[in-house]
């Protein structure tokens, strides 16, 4: 064993404190600070993971954070965010449901916010019918519209084109959308933990966006066909809002390929952090345990779900 040698610096900034009652303590430079245990990460279900601390971009979690995978209604942070950032957007514009968009649904099984062909609802309104109910029919109607083209295919396909822009321009190389919704008609619609949560983290950004995905239930009245009101009503299947102190948003996914998947965001105090769980079976129990990691109440007890309405669709 080497011999323990003090430098003349070392010493002189040994020192000897006298205290009022009279006691004398001796602090040495030599006596390393305490620090708190490092908390062991959390187990999760799902495939893969990631948890970032908003304001910093800094990395708490990750579990396969880089292996691309499936992302199922997801993808529908990057639809509304993709309309969002239109140049010269009218959110009071007003669309129309077209059959189609109805037809789509029911051929492929897709989540619903049931809107009924020929009625008129705001871009405002379709983008809470997209981001609470997971609605693949107002999906459809918002690459039908912002899009460019003659055709509805030409639009849509155009719509998936500005998302993936949106992509390349973040950077998120190993993302691609061949989906304005999520239901991929060729496997090419993918993305990994972080890049998914880079996404969410810009999305989150613009105001509009974090209203919305903190919202709920909304209540909306459109124009129907004959003129008369059509009043909507649409329930967010994330229900960690409402359950888990801090919860503001984001998005449920589900798919026979993808799993279950969740982007997610809480705020507590000055601190938000915002992440994603891929294939998670229990992925609401996950985003409470890597939540509860990055706010050091990893012990807390289990939060007990807000419950849906029976005839609320889930996601």
């Amino acid at each position: 064993m080497f011999p323990l040698t003090l430098t003349h610096t070392s010493v002189r900034r040994t020192a000897t404190v006298v205290l009022a009652g009279g006691l004398l303590l001796t602090a040495s430079p030599l006596t390393a600070p305490a620090h708190a245990a490092t908390r062991p990460a959390p187990k999760i279900s799902g495939a893969a993971g990631y948890l970032m601390d908003l304001k910093t971009g800094k990395s708490v979690f990750s579990k396969s954070d880089s292996t691309r995978r499936q992302m199922a209604s997801t993808t529908k942070v990057a639809t509304a965010i993709t309309v969002l950032t239109t140049k010269g957007l009218d959110l009071n514009r007003k669309l129309t449901v077209k059959q189609s968009y109805r037809d789509y649904v029911a051929r492929e099984k897709g989540s619903t916010a049931d809107l009924k062909t020929g009625d008129k609802l705001t871009v405002r309104q379709l983008l809470h019918a997209l981001m609470l109910p997971s609605g693949c029919d107002a999906a459809y109607a918002l690459a039908d519209a912002f899009g460019k083209g003659t055709t509805t295919a030409a639009r849509t396909k155009s719509f998936i084109g500005m998302m993936n822009k949106k992509a390349a321009d973040l950077k998120l190389k190993n993302t691609k959308f061949d989906s304005f919704d999520g239901i991929s008609p060729g496997g090419q619609n993918y993305t990994t933990p972080s890049d998914l949560t880079k996404l969410a983290k810009h999305a989150f950004s613009n105001q509009l966006f974090r209203d919305v995905v903190k919202t709920r239930t909304y209540h909306a009245t459109a124009t129907a066909a004959n003129g008369k009101k059509r009043y909507y009503t649409w329930t967010n299947t994330n229900t960690l809002l409402g359950s888990y102190q801090g919860m503001v948003g984001i998005k449920t996914g589900s798919g026979s390929k993808a799993g279950k998947c969740l982007v997610f965001a809480a705020t507590r105090g000055s601190k938000t952090y915002i992440g994603v769980v891929l294939n998670g079976p229990d992925r609401f129990r996950d985003a409470e345990k890597m939540l509860n990691h990055a706010f050091g109440t990893t012990g807390a007890k289990s939060v007990k779900l807000r419950t849906m309405p029976v005839d609320a669709p889930r996601d």
